[in-house]
């Protein structure tokens, strides 16, 4: 392969729902760029794109694949993104690589809910998008019903290209409305003939090529003029004002495939050749200091690092982007991130697991490099003298949690080695090894994406695990004000110990005035602040302490040993043993011995002290509550909102979006435990939710009392 320079390539990723064909699609480009000679096909698992042994298990793709082809003097480098929204890591990463997104659509299902997630993030990385109606063989295909569902979503920026002559069983000719001309194929698709329109069409063609050449027109002054003066342009013409509208977001073309025959596959690679924009029209990337990078090959040399897969035989396959100016075999390149140096001792250009040697790679150029000492994901690779670093991808939240454990508790280390490994190549897993609830958690984005790391580490690395439900992250806190103290004595030969602590717990709130007096059984207590520490706590929430002690009743320096004891009964509450958060406590009296009194008195002093207190203060326990946001065709509204109130959750609000309706609810997180699972099952999969952390709520009494004694029979069992 030739070395492309900035202004020759173009970098594309391949979106949409599952089954809406991307990696049939993937296959004809490759064969028709004679990247290989034969197509696969999903159903006998020898694509490109799903290679890897768990996407030849389930069918799906699992991973995003890279792959380039040469054509018209263009490399188009692609990367064919997993449909599945519980695989949105791969399209993530992709989209903030690449410069356009080509959104494939299932003739017989239109514009899908997958469809309208990958859209948004189109939109949040603003990315050109271009449709591709796919599947127009299918007997249930219905184009005219994809175009008025993409118009009932984006209104007039949807503009067809190409329209089907028929659709089903009979499909093999589509009418391109750019070129005014007629495709139609043999039953083995390939090249087509090249026809005029037939008569019977014309008027159809007419109409939506002079919407063409409007929209193509309004998006560049020059050409708006001329379309004025002319009525028409040229087809150079629209091609620069389609580039100049896809760049602004100002259109997305239309076009039709049929990938599994090999139909019009080669018009739509000349169509991307032509006027998808190259790397170098498109935003510049910004470093983490703000500076905006221009991809110019004679520019300091910058790789930015997005995927990597670990493979057989090989060990680590590094994707990269060349942000800036050139990198060649043998180059030493410093990581911005890690200090560390690394050689390129290989460059390639990919196609799925096959890699072809290249010498050299210009900015704006997609590759991959093998046996890099320190370099993951997310790193940026420097040449001399350059101090760049990006770190501009973003995952979702997750949204299903499991704990997980070896079934062979030996194998404790071996199982996180292999999923720290698994999540370099997959960071929408989120890994935990919690010490409040003494799991381990894997969080990721659905229940069929966790199956998926199941499958993987009990059939790739043989190692057999099991998933069960976590323990949820309550907290413990107080309601009113208590007394308590408590006297610590031991004697036992030689030094004893002694310690005696006087304290009044108050809930915390961001605020509140200093306190003054406080009256517990007809007794008033004044209280004089002598020093107030404040504690941030790691779990949330804060702890305040306030030393009122008067008269030298416990001198200073035991103070620090009265906060430890509070301390380690905050991270053990006397509830549930859950994190204990928002509290102020006043240390205002106490006794000491001249001789006995030491540190460790006044830890246990103190602990002790607390926990009486904190029983006696109206305890209750928090849960976790997370923002939920559901987008579901309105057909099943009724029966998602009856589900989430099944949940516990408060309907915080809900609106239409064209179609679509988006429920706002706070759930808590005990009750999101299967929701993936429930949604999908009450919608046929037609919806989808995100989740995200909002705040720790009280939990109900009749939850509460069941948390309390699921927590003493543990306690009475140990």
């Amino acid at each position: 392969m030739k070395v492309y320079q900035t202004n020759e390539i173009k970098n594309i990723s391949i979106l949409g729902s599952s089954g809406s064909g991307k990696t049939t699609l993937a296959e004809a480009m490759l064969y028709e760029g004679g990247v290989i000679k034969r197509r696969g096909s999903v159903d006998s698992g020898n694509t490109v794109s799903d290679y890897f042994p768990v996407e030849k298990e389930y069918g799906y793709s699992v991973f995003s694949t890279v792959f380039s082809v040469e054509w018209q003097d263009r490399k188009l480098n692609f990367i064919d993104c997993p449909g599945s929204d519980d695989f949105v890591g791969g399209a993530v990463s992709a989209l903030n690589v690449t410069d356009t997104a080509l959104m494939v659509l299932n003739a017989q299902y239109g514009v899908e809910v997958g469809t309208i997630n990958q859209f948004r993030y189109t939109e949040q990385f603003h990315k050109p998008v271009i449709f591709v109606v796919n599947q127009l063989d299918n007997d249930k295909a219905d184009y005219d019903g994809t175009i008025s569902q993409l118009r009932d979503q984006w209104g007039g920026k949807i503009v067809p290209i190409q329209y089907p002559v028929s659709t089903g069983a009979s499909f093999n000719a589509v009418v391109d409305v750019l070129k005014m001309k007629m495709y139609r194929w043999k039953p083995e698709g390939g090249v087509p003939e090249v026809l005029d329109i037939p008569a019977e069409e014309m008027d159809k063609a007419m109409e939506l090529h002079r919407a063409l050449v409007e929209s193509a027109a309004e998006h560049d002054d020059m050409l708006m003029e001329k379309f004025f003066e002319e009525g028409t342009l040229s087809e150079d013409d629209m091609r620069a004002g389609i580039r100049a509208g896809l760049v602004i977001r100002g259109m997305f073309p239309v076009f039709c495939v049929c990938a599994g025959r090999d139909m019009c596959v080669r018009r739509t690679l000349e169509f991307l050749g032509n006027v998808v924009p190259c790397t170098d029209k498109m935003p510049r990337p910004v470093t983490t200091e703000g500076v905006e990078v221009t991809p110019d090959s004679n520019g300091p040399t910058s790789l930015f690092f997005f995927k990597t897969t670990v493979e057989p035989h090989i060990g680590q396959v590094s994707y990269f982007k060349v942000i800036s100016g050139k990198v060649k075999a043998g180059d030493d390149l410093l990581n911005a991130d890690r200090g560390s140096k690394e050689r390129i001792a290989q460059l390639f250009s990919v196609a799925g697991q096959t890699r072809n040697e290249v010498s050299e790679m210009v900015a704006g150029d997609i590759g991959a490099t093998v046996k890099l000492k320190e370099v993951r994901r997310g790193n940026t690779l420097n040449g001399k003298g350059c101090d760049y670093r990006f770190d501009f991808i973003k995952y979702p939240e997750p949204k299903f949690r499991r704990a997980v454990k070896p079934v062979n508790e030996s194998d404790a280390e071996k199982m996180m080695e292999i999923l720290m490994r698994m999540r370099e190549e997959d960071p929408t897993w989120v890994i935990e090894q919690s010490k409040e609830l003494k799991q381990t958690i894997i969080s990721g984005q659905g229940e069929f994406h966790l199956r998926t790391l199941k499958w993987r580490i009990e059939n790739n690395d043989k190692l057999p695990i099991e998933f069960f439900e976590p323990k949820i992250p309550y907290r413990e806190t107080i309601t009113k004000a208590a007394r308590a103290d408590y006297r610590h004595k031991k004697q036992s030969g030689g030094a004893g110990q002694f310690g005696e602590v006087h304290l009044i717990v108050e809930p915390y709130y961001e605020g509140m005035p200093a306190p003054d007096m406080y009256r517990f059984g007809g007794q008033e207590f004044k209280i004089s602040v002598r020093d107030t520490q404040v504690v941030d706590l790691d779990w949330g929430g804060k702890l305040v302490f306030i030393n009122s002690i008067v008269g030298g009743a416990i001198d200073a320096r035991f103070l620090p040993a009265i906060l430890k004891g509070i301390m380690a009964r905050m991270e053990q509450g006397p509830l549930t043993g859950s994190y204990a958060r928002d509290v102020r406590i006043i240390v205002y009296d106490g006794k000491m011995h001249p001789v006995d009194s030491n540190e460790i008195s006044f830890m246990l002093a103190g602990r002790n002290a607390f926990s009486t207190a904190f029983k006696e203060a109206g305890p209750k326990i928090l849960e976790p509550v997370y923002d939920v946001e559901v987008s579901v065709p309105a057909d099943y509204l009724g029966d998602v909102m009856s589900d989430l109130q099944g949940r516990r959750a408060i309907i915080m609000g809900m609106n239409s979006e064209k179609g679509y309706e988006k429920l706002l609810a706070k759930v808590p997180l005990k009750e999101m435990s299967t929701y993936s699972t429930s949604l999908s099952s009450i919608t046929g999969g037609r919806a989808s939710f995100t989740m995200k952390f909002a705040n720790y709520e009280l939990v109900p009494s009749d939850v509460q009392d069941k948390l309390l004694k699921a927590y003493e029979a543990t306690q009475a069992e140990d």
